[in-house]
């Protein structure tokens, strides 16, 4: 068994020895590989091939990777500046809303030179389902308040009335509430017709209130703004009320009426002020 062995060693040792032999004399006197280099060559092909293509995919790979940072970089960058153009909008908005606030309530100021008002807090919303009504935290005790006097803004968007006074808290209906009743002008100018600006049950439930005895003459369309006309001298002229929403004839076919939105969000009241005393001018 160990002649055997002996003789197979001595054999393959032989024939690597020859083949080596052949190579180098092949590039030395042919100046080439040779048979057997290129058979290896041949042999080896496909796999050098593969992997050639495994080195191109992970090249592209890795550019793909660094390319995908640099866009990413780029769009953190991007952000932050939308970020910032995004917040400075939002100051412009809020300077020019201030802006045309101020402007407005020196207008409303200029016009009621003689107005007094007290400044008064919203506590709650009324508990009864039939009205539109809230409590603020002014009464006969603490305040010269009223009942009939007239609730706005800083700025005389009218918001309501008082309804009832108590000692230090007082009930104030809404312009939406079916109690609230106030003359009022329409249109693009005040004219000489008078309506009707009242609340409506039916339209109360959709934030809004009605105009009625609207005249055959008085031209009217939506968009319109209603004013306070000042007549029977319960609230000062020119406080706004709303803009003209819709404009229907009556189911009698005879006149119109017409639904009017108010100019502010009746349901995000924070602080009022209630018309203690004013004077309309003319």
């Amino acid at each position: 068994m160990k002649t055997i062995l002996n003789k197979r060693t001595i054999v393959i040792a032989g024939a690597a020895f020859l083949i080596a032999l052949i190579a180098i004399i092949s590039v030395n006197v042919f100046n080439t590989a040779g048979p057997v280099t290129g058979a290896a060559n041949v042999l080896t092909r496909p796999a050098r091939e593969l992997a050639s293509r495994i080195a191109r995919a992970f090249g592209d790979v890795f550019a793909a990777m660094y390319e995908y940072e640099q866009l990413s970089n780029r769009n953190e960058v991007l952000l932050a500046r939308v970020a910032e153009l995004e917040g400075a909008y939002r100051d412009a908005i809020y300077l020019n809303y201030e802006n045309e606030r101020l402007r407005s309530q020196l207008g409303f100021r200029a016009r009621h030179a003689a107005l007094e008002s007290e400044m008064a807090n919203f506590v709650s919303w009324g508990s009864d389902n039939w009205s539109h009504s809230f409590i603020i935290d002014r009464g006969y005790t603490n305040s010269a308040i009223a009942q009939g006097m007239g609730v706005t803004t800083d700025h005389g968007l009218l918001i309501g009335q008082v309804f009832e006074v108590g000692p230090t808290t007082s009930t104030v209906i809404t312009i939406i509430d079916t109690k609230f009743s106030v003359a009022a002008f329409v249109g693009r100018g005040e004219g000489d017709s008078s309506v009707t600006a009242r609340g409506d049950f039916l339209y109360m439930r959709s934030g809004l209130l009605m105009l009625d005895r609207i005249d055959d003459e008085l031209t009217i369309i939506p968009g319109d703004s209603v004013v306070t006309s000042g007549l029977g001298g319960v609230l000062p002229a020119a406080l706004v009320i709303g803009e003209v929403y819709e404009v229907f004839p009556h189911a009698s076919g005879i006149g119109r009426f017409a639904t009017v939105r108010p100019m502010l969000d009746l349901n995000n009241i924070s602080s009022v002020f209630v018309l203690i005393d004013f004077e309309n001018p003319g």
